[in-house]
């Protein structure tokens, strides 16, 4: 039969076990909210969502800063490049979008983006954009997508529109750019 003593020390590592495991559960627990609240704050100041909702949706579906520069400059990319050449106030509105963005000069993303902007990128990344946010659209609420279609167009459109027009009168978005902004909107559909 064992001794008072034994059992008494045994009983005392039992709950060290059990309340280190628990402690170590709390601590993951506050980990990860600690980690979901940074992931929100940035994803929030990229995107310019304020909603906690739709910020908590889009992390869910692992979309983070670098997944959403993706998906908001390969529309202005494939813009710049509408008529088969990147003027320099285009070249300009892509990299001051991708520095809102977070990325910049000295980041990887921001050089890739530089090297896009030179040679034109093959059609199937926008392919795989278009495949990307078709899928995504599926799984938001129709506020969440006319929040994003208005937020990635929206950027689109401001680089179509920084080399139109001349001396700032006439349309200001050319055919080949209205056409590209066109084929943009339908992944949205």
């Amino acid at each position: 039969m064992p001794s008072d003593e034994f059992l008494g020390k045994r009983k005392k590592a039992l709950e060290e076990t059990f309340f280190a495991k628990q402690n170590q559960a709390l601590v993951d627990e506050l980990r990860q909210k600690r980690d979901r609240e940074a992931a929100r704050q940035a994803l929030a100041g990229l995107a310019g969502i304020g909603d906690n909702a739709v910020l908590d949706r889009l992390i869910e579906l692992e979309i983070g800063p670098d997944t959403w520069s993706a998906i908001s400059l390969v529309p202005l990319v494939e813009t710049a490049w509408a008529d088969g050449d990147v003027d320099e106030k285009e070249r300009r509105a892509v990299l001051a979008a991708a520095e809102a963005n977070g990325a910049g000069p000295n980041s990887p993303g921001y050089q890739l983006l530089e090297g896009w902007l030179e040679s034109r990128p093959g059609a199937e990344l926008l392919e795989s954009w278009a495949e990307y946010i078709s899928a995504l659209c599926e799984t938001l609420s129709p506020e969440d997508k006319a929040a994003l279609k208005g937020e990635v167009l929206g950027r689109a459109r401001a680089v179509a529109e920084a080399a139109g027009g001349i001396l700032g009168f006439g349309n200001k978005v050319n055919d080949a750019e209205a056409e590209t902004l066109a084929k943009l909107e339908k992944a949205f559909a």
